[in-house]
């Protein structure tokens, strides 16, 4: 019967242990001098070894010959509990066992003298699981246990065990292990079974694991099932990822604004199966890197993730400012997020795709500052270069590839110049007398008595009007507020009432008071770099 990889290649000794340096030399040296504790407490995310360790604690104790505090596997103790033949060592899961009667099962059966081995020893997994009453129904036996008896319990939830059993054991965290040496043991295990994998597809699963050896493990038996070599493109294949040169090329269709490019690249993506999930994560890495050599180009190399090539960094590096990479991962974060609850995800994706090669489709604070940093960008570069789309959206302004000097890690260290002081703020238009009352008498009979209880005259602080150009702007108190009013037919209405007493035409936005204050601060500042290149940008309305 085939033995999956994790299970076939799990430590034995404490010295095949992989990335646990600081936890097995302690409890090998407690095991060499004799001061073992009776309880133990393995904290640590999935996968990283702590069953594994337990399993090895539980044979090393009984072993009757034991090499430098490693069990030597071949005694007649260390044969029956591999096996788990050995009635006096048990594995308990406390998922499914977490009632107050599992626990006084166990605290009866615990007082008998172990009949096969020296310890008796119990290995509770997920022992965040048990209920209050089962704690404190282990309370008093983890206190004061017989001498022949051990507890090792692991969990991957720290904060759910009480305090009271936290206090009673000796505590080791294992941390996540580091893709070098994930890869590493990977490569062993490839070997030993005649797979033939690249370094470039170990580095590849041992990045996907995220820090746990099983996972990995699992995947490379996933991906070596069909045979052949296993490279990058095979392990995608397999998994069903996009993979770092298509989220390359993804971002870079969103830094040229190419909009058409970027949804065929999506919908090939989807009709091949890939996972949408996976993919958004992966722009998310790659976003996530750019930001860090954006704002940290010394220090951050340590920090990147390693999803793309140092080549396919230089590439894109210069194509964003720091404030697009900003609202870029924000909005890709919360799209993919998202994707768990939403019934359709290839929609998600698309108006993702959409608010970031358009944004000037978006009113969001986050992207108007991302458009304005564009700008600033490009004017300091000295080269504007206008292009031409396909679709009526307005010109977007391109920056040449070498205007901004790359990492010396990538290519050449150089600092980001500092932006432009801000131009002072542009004095607002002043409403007429009576404007406000006017209005609500107007609007006030055609709306939802929801919508139009906002605009009652003795609610004028709920919607505080504005006028700047022909902008009607109405800053709501909350955020509730905003929702109650911010409706197709509301602005139709009060732009008309607004209109007539006006006399010209009027543009009307619904903001929420502090969403205003926030996105709005740089907005003078872009009205005069318009004009100042006239033709390079149009403002319509309020929107640059």
């Amino acid at each position: 019967m085939y033995q999956a990889l994790y299970r076939k290649y799990r430590p034995q000794t404490f010295d095949e242990v992989v990335g646990q340096q600081s936890v097995v030399q302690t409890l090998k040296a407690q095991l060499c001098s004799g001061k073992l504790s009776h309880a133990y407490l393995f904290t640590g995310s999935r996968g990283t070894g702590k069953t594994s360790c337990a399993k090895i604690l539980a044979k090393a104790v009984n072993c009757l010959s034991p090499v430098d505090g490693n069990p030597c596997n071949r005694c007649e103790a260390c044969r029956r509990i591999d096996s788990g033949s050995c009635m006096d060592v048990l594995e308990i899961d406390a998922a499914s066992n977490n009632g107050v009667d599992n626990v006084r099962d166990l605290r009866d059966d615990a007082v008998y003298s172990p009949a096969e081995v020296k310890k008796r020893v119990y290995i509770i997994d997920e022992v965040h699981m048990l209920s209050i009453s089962a704690f404190n129904a282990l309370l008093k036996i983890i206190e004061e246990p017989p001498e022949h008896l051990l507890f090792i319990l692991a969990t991957t939830e720290l904060h759910k065990v009480p305090a009271t059993i936290l206090s009673r054991c000796q505590r080791f965290s294992f941390r996540r292990l580091l893709p070098e040496d994930i890869a590493s043991r990977l490569r062993y295990v490839a070997y030993q079974e005649g797979i033939d994998l690249t370094p470039e597809a170990a580095a590849l699963l041992a990045r996907l694991s995220d820090g746990a050896l099983r996972d990995g493990m699992s995947l490379l038996d996933q991906c070596a099932a069909g045979g052949g070599t296993l490279s990058p493109d095979r392990v995608y294949s397999c998994l069903g990822l996009a993979g770092s040169r298509t989220a390359a090329a993804l971002l870079g269709l969103l830094a040229d604004r190419n909009t058409g490019a970027a949804l065929q690249l999506l919908s090939e993506q989807y009709a091949a199966g890939k996972d949408l999930s996976a993919m958004f994560d992966e722009l998310v890495l790659l976003s996530r890197d750019l930001l860090i050599l954006k704002t940290a180009p010394k220090t951050g190399r340590a920090l990147l993730s390693g999803i793309c090539t140092d080549a396919e960094l230089k590439t894109l590096y210069p194509r964003f400012t720091g404030a697009e990479l900003i609202h870029m991962t924000e909005l890709l974060q919360q799209t993919a997020a998202g994707f768990r609850a939403s019934a359709n995800q290839r929609v998600d994706a698309e108006l993702c795709i959409f608010q970031l090669s358009q944004p000037a489709l978006s009113q969001d604070p986050a992207a108007l500052s991302a458009r304005l940093s564009k700008l600033e960008q490009t004017i300091q570069s000295g080269k504007l270069v206008v292009t031409k789309q396909e679709t009526d959206a307005e010109p977007q302004t391109k920056l040449p590839e070498e205007a901004e000097p790359v990492p010396a890690e990538i290519r050449e260290n150089s600092s980001e110049q500092a932006p432009p002081e801000p131009a002072p703020q542009e004095p607002n238009d002043t409403l007429p007398v009576g404007f406000w009352a006017e209005l609500v008498a107007s609007v006030g009979p055609h709306l939802q008595p929801a919508a139009a209880s906002m605009f009652t005259a003795k609610e004028r602080s709920v919607l505080r009007p504005s006028l700047q150009g022909s902008v009607l702007t109405l800053e709501a108190d909350s955020e509730f507020s905003r929702q109650m009013v911010d409706t197709e037919e509301v602005r139709s209405a009060v732009a008309a009432a607004a209109e007539a007493q006006l006399h010209r035409p009027v543009r009307v936005r619904i903001l929420t008071a502090h969403v205003r204050k926030a996105g709005e601060e740089r907005l003078p500042q872009l009205f005069s770099v318009a004009r100042e290149f006239p033709g390079i940008i149009e403002i319509d309305g309020d929107r640059p």
